[in-house]
């Protein structure tokens, strides 16, 4: 993979409405042409990084983050909760005229954690987030975008990556991407409510409409309101988490949207030194998301 630019822009980290402002502006006809809205050509990008002051982590966001997401409250975060101090900065490139790609109607496609040991409530950490220039896809071009989260002595602790696809011209000769089986429901299923959106939405910082409103969602082609795909994923990692390990790679392809509100069923199944999960359509049995987890 190319090396995004060694140029590192700061950030507060903040994912607010005006982020999604100027997230949305570049997909508006004739003001998406306008300057400083409209987004540079994909050639010659070479990637762009950023990072935000030490941050500490707040129990108060931490414990609705967890309740949210199914977590139980502890004295640790989420597996997944680091996430939410770098959306801020993915929002940021995304709306750096610099990025070649308008972040709404871009598809996250698949996602990997690495915990590398547990954050505690109160920790101070180091924030960075980059993407490097894109690359070929079937049915598009792939952003990979790259999380890493230090201590205060500057040892990892947690790091992620979430590839982004920009749909377009496609190479059929491109890597297929993560290939992990479908899992069987072992007969849970979750029931999912219609502001589910919005109450994640309210956690994270991610606004995008497609997940809060049916009116919304179907203005950018969606029957309704669907789930954020950091959302199944956090959910189906509490279902496992207190059964995985403190160092481990959790990976996951998000395959169909879920529709809110809605059902879907979780299933779970041992594999070498870690599990295979997945959440199906309780009705049909196709895939909304694959995953496995392993000792990193």
């Amino acid at each position: 993979m190319t090396t995004a630019s060694s140029a590192t822009t700061s950030h507060d980290g903040s994912a607010g409405l005006g982020a999604l402002l100027r997230a949305a502006l570049p997909s508006i006809p004739v003001v998406g042409s306008l300057p400083g809205v409209r987004k540079a050509s994909a050639d010659g990008f070479g990637g762009l990084s950023y990072d935000r002051p030490p941050v500490t982590v707040d129990g108060e966001h931490v414990h609705a983050y967890a309740e949210v997401c199914g977590f139980p409250h502890k004295d640790t975060v989420p597996l997944t909760y680091p996430h939410m101090l770098a959306f801020g900065l993915h929002m940021a490139i995304m709306t750096d005229p610099a990025f070649p790609a308008p972040a709404i109607g871009t598809v996250h496609l698949e996602n990997s954690v690495t915990r590398y040991r547990q954050i505690s409530i109160g920790d101070t950490l180091q924030v960075s987030a980059s993407v490097s220039p894109s690359r070929p896809h079937a049915k598009g071009r792939v952003f990979d975008f790259t999380t890493a989260i230090t201590d205060g002595d500057g040892t990892p602790v947690w790091e992620s990556t979430s590839s982004y696809l920009r749909r377009g011209t496609g190479d059929s000769d491109a890597p297929a991407g993560l290939e992990i089986p479908t899992t069987p429901s072992n007969g849970v299923v979750w029931k999912l409510p219609a502001d589910l959106g919005r109450r994640y939405a309210a956690v994270s910082g991610d606004h995008n409409p497609i997940h809060l409103y049916p009116v919304t969602a179907k203005a950018l082609g969606f029957p309704r309101q669907i789930a954020h795909g950091m959302w199944s994923l956090a959910r189906c990692v509490a279902a496992l988490e207190n059964r995985l390990p403190e160092a481990v790679t959790v990976d996951v392809a998000f395959k169909k949207p879920i529709l809110l509100p809605g059902k879907v069923a979780f299933g779970s199944e041992r594999y070498d030194d870690g599990y295979l999960f997945s959440l199906t359509d309780p009705r049909s049995s196709a895939p909304h998301l694959v995953g496995r987890a392993a000792a990193h």
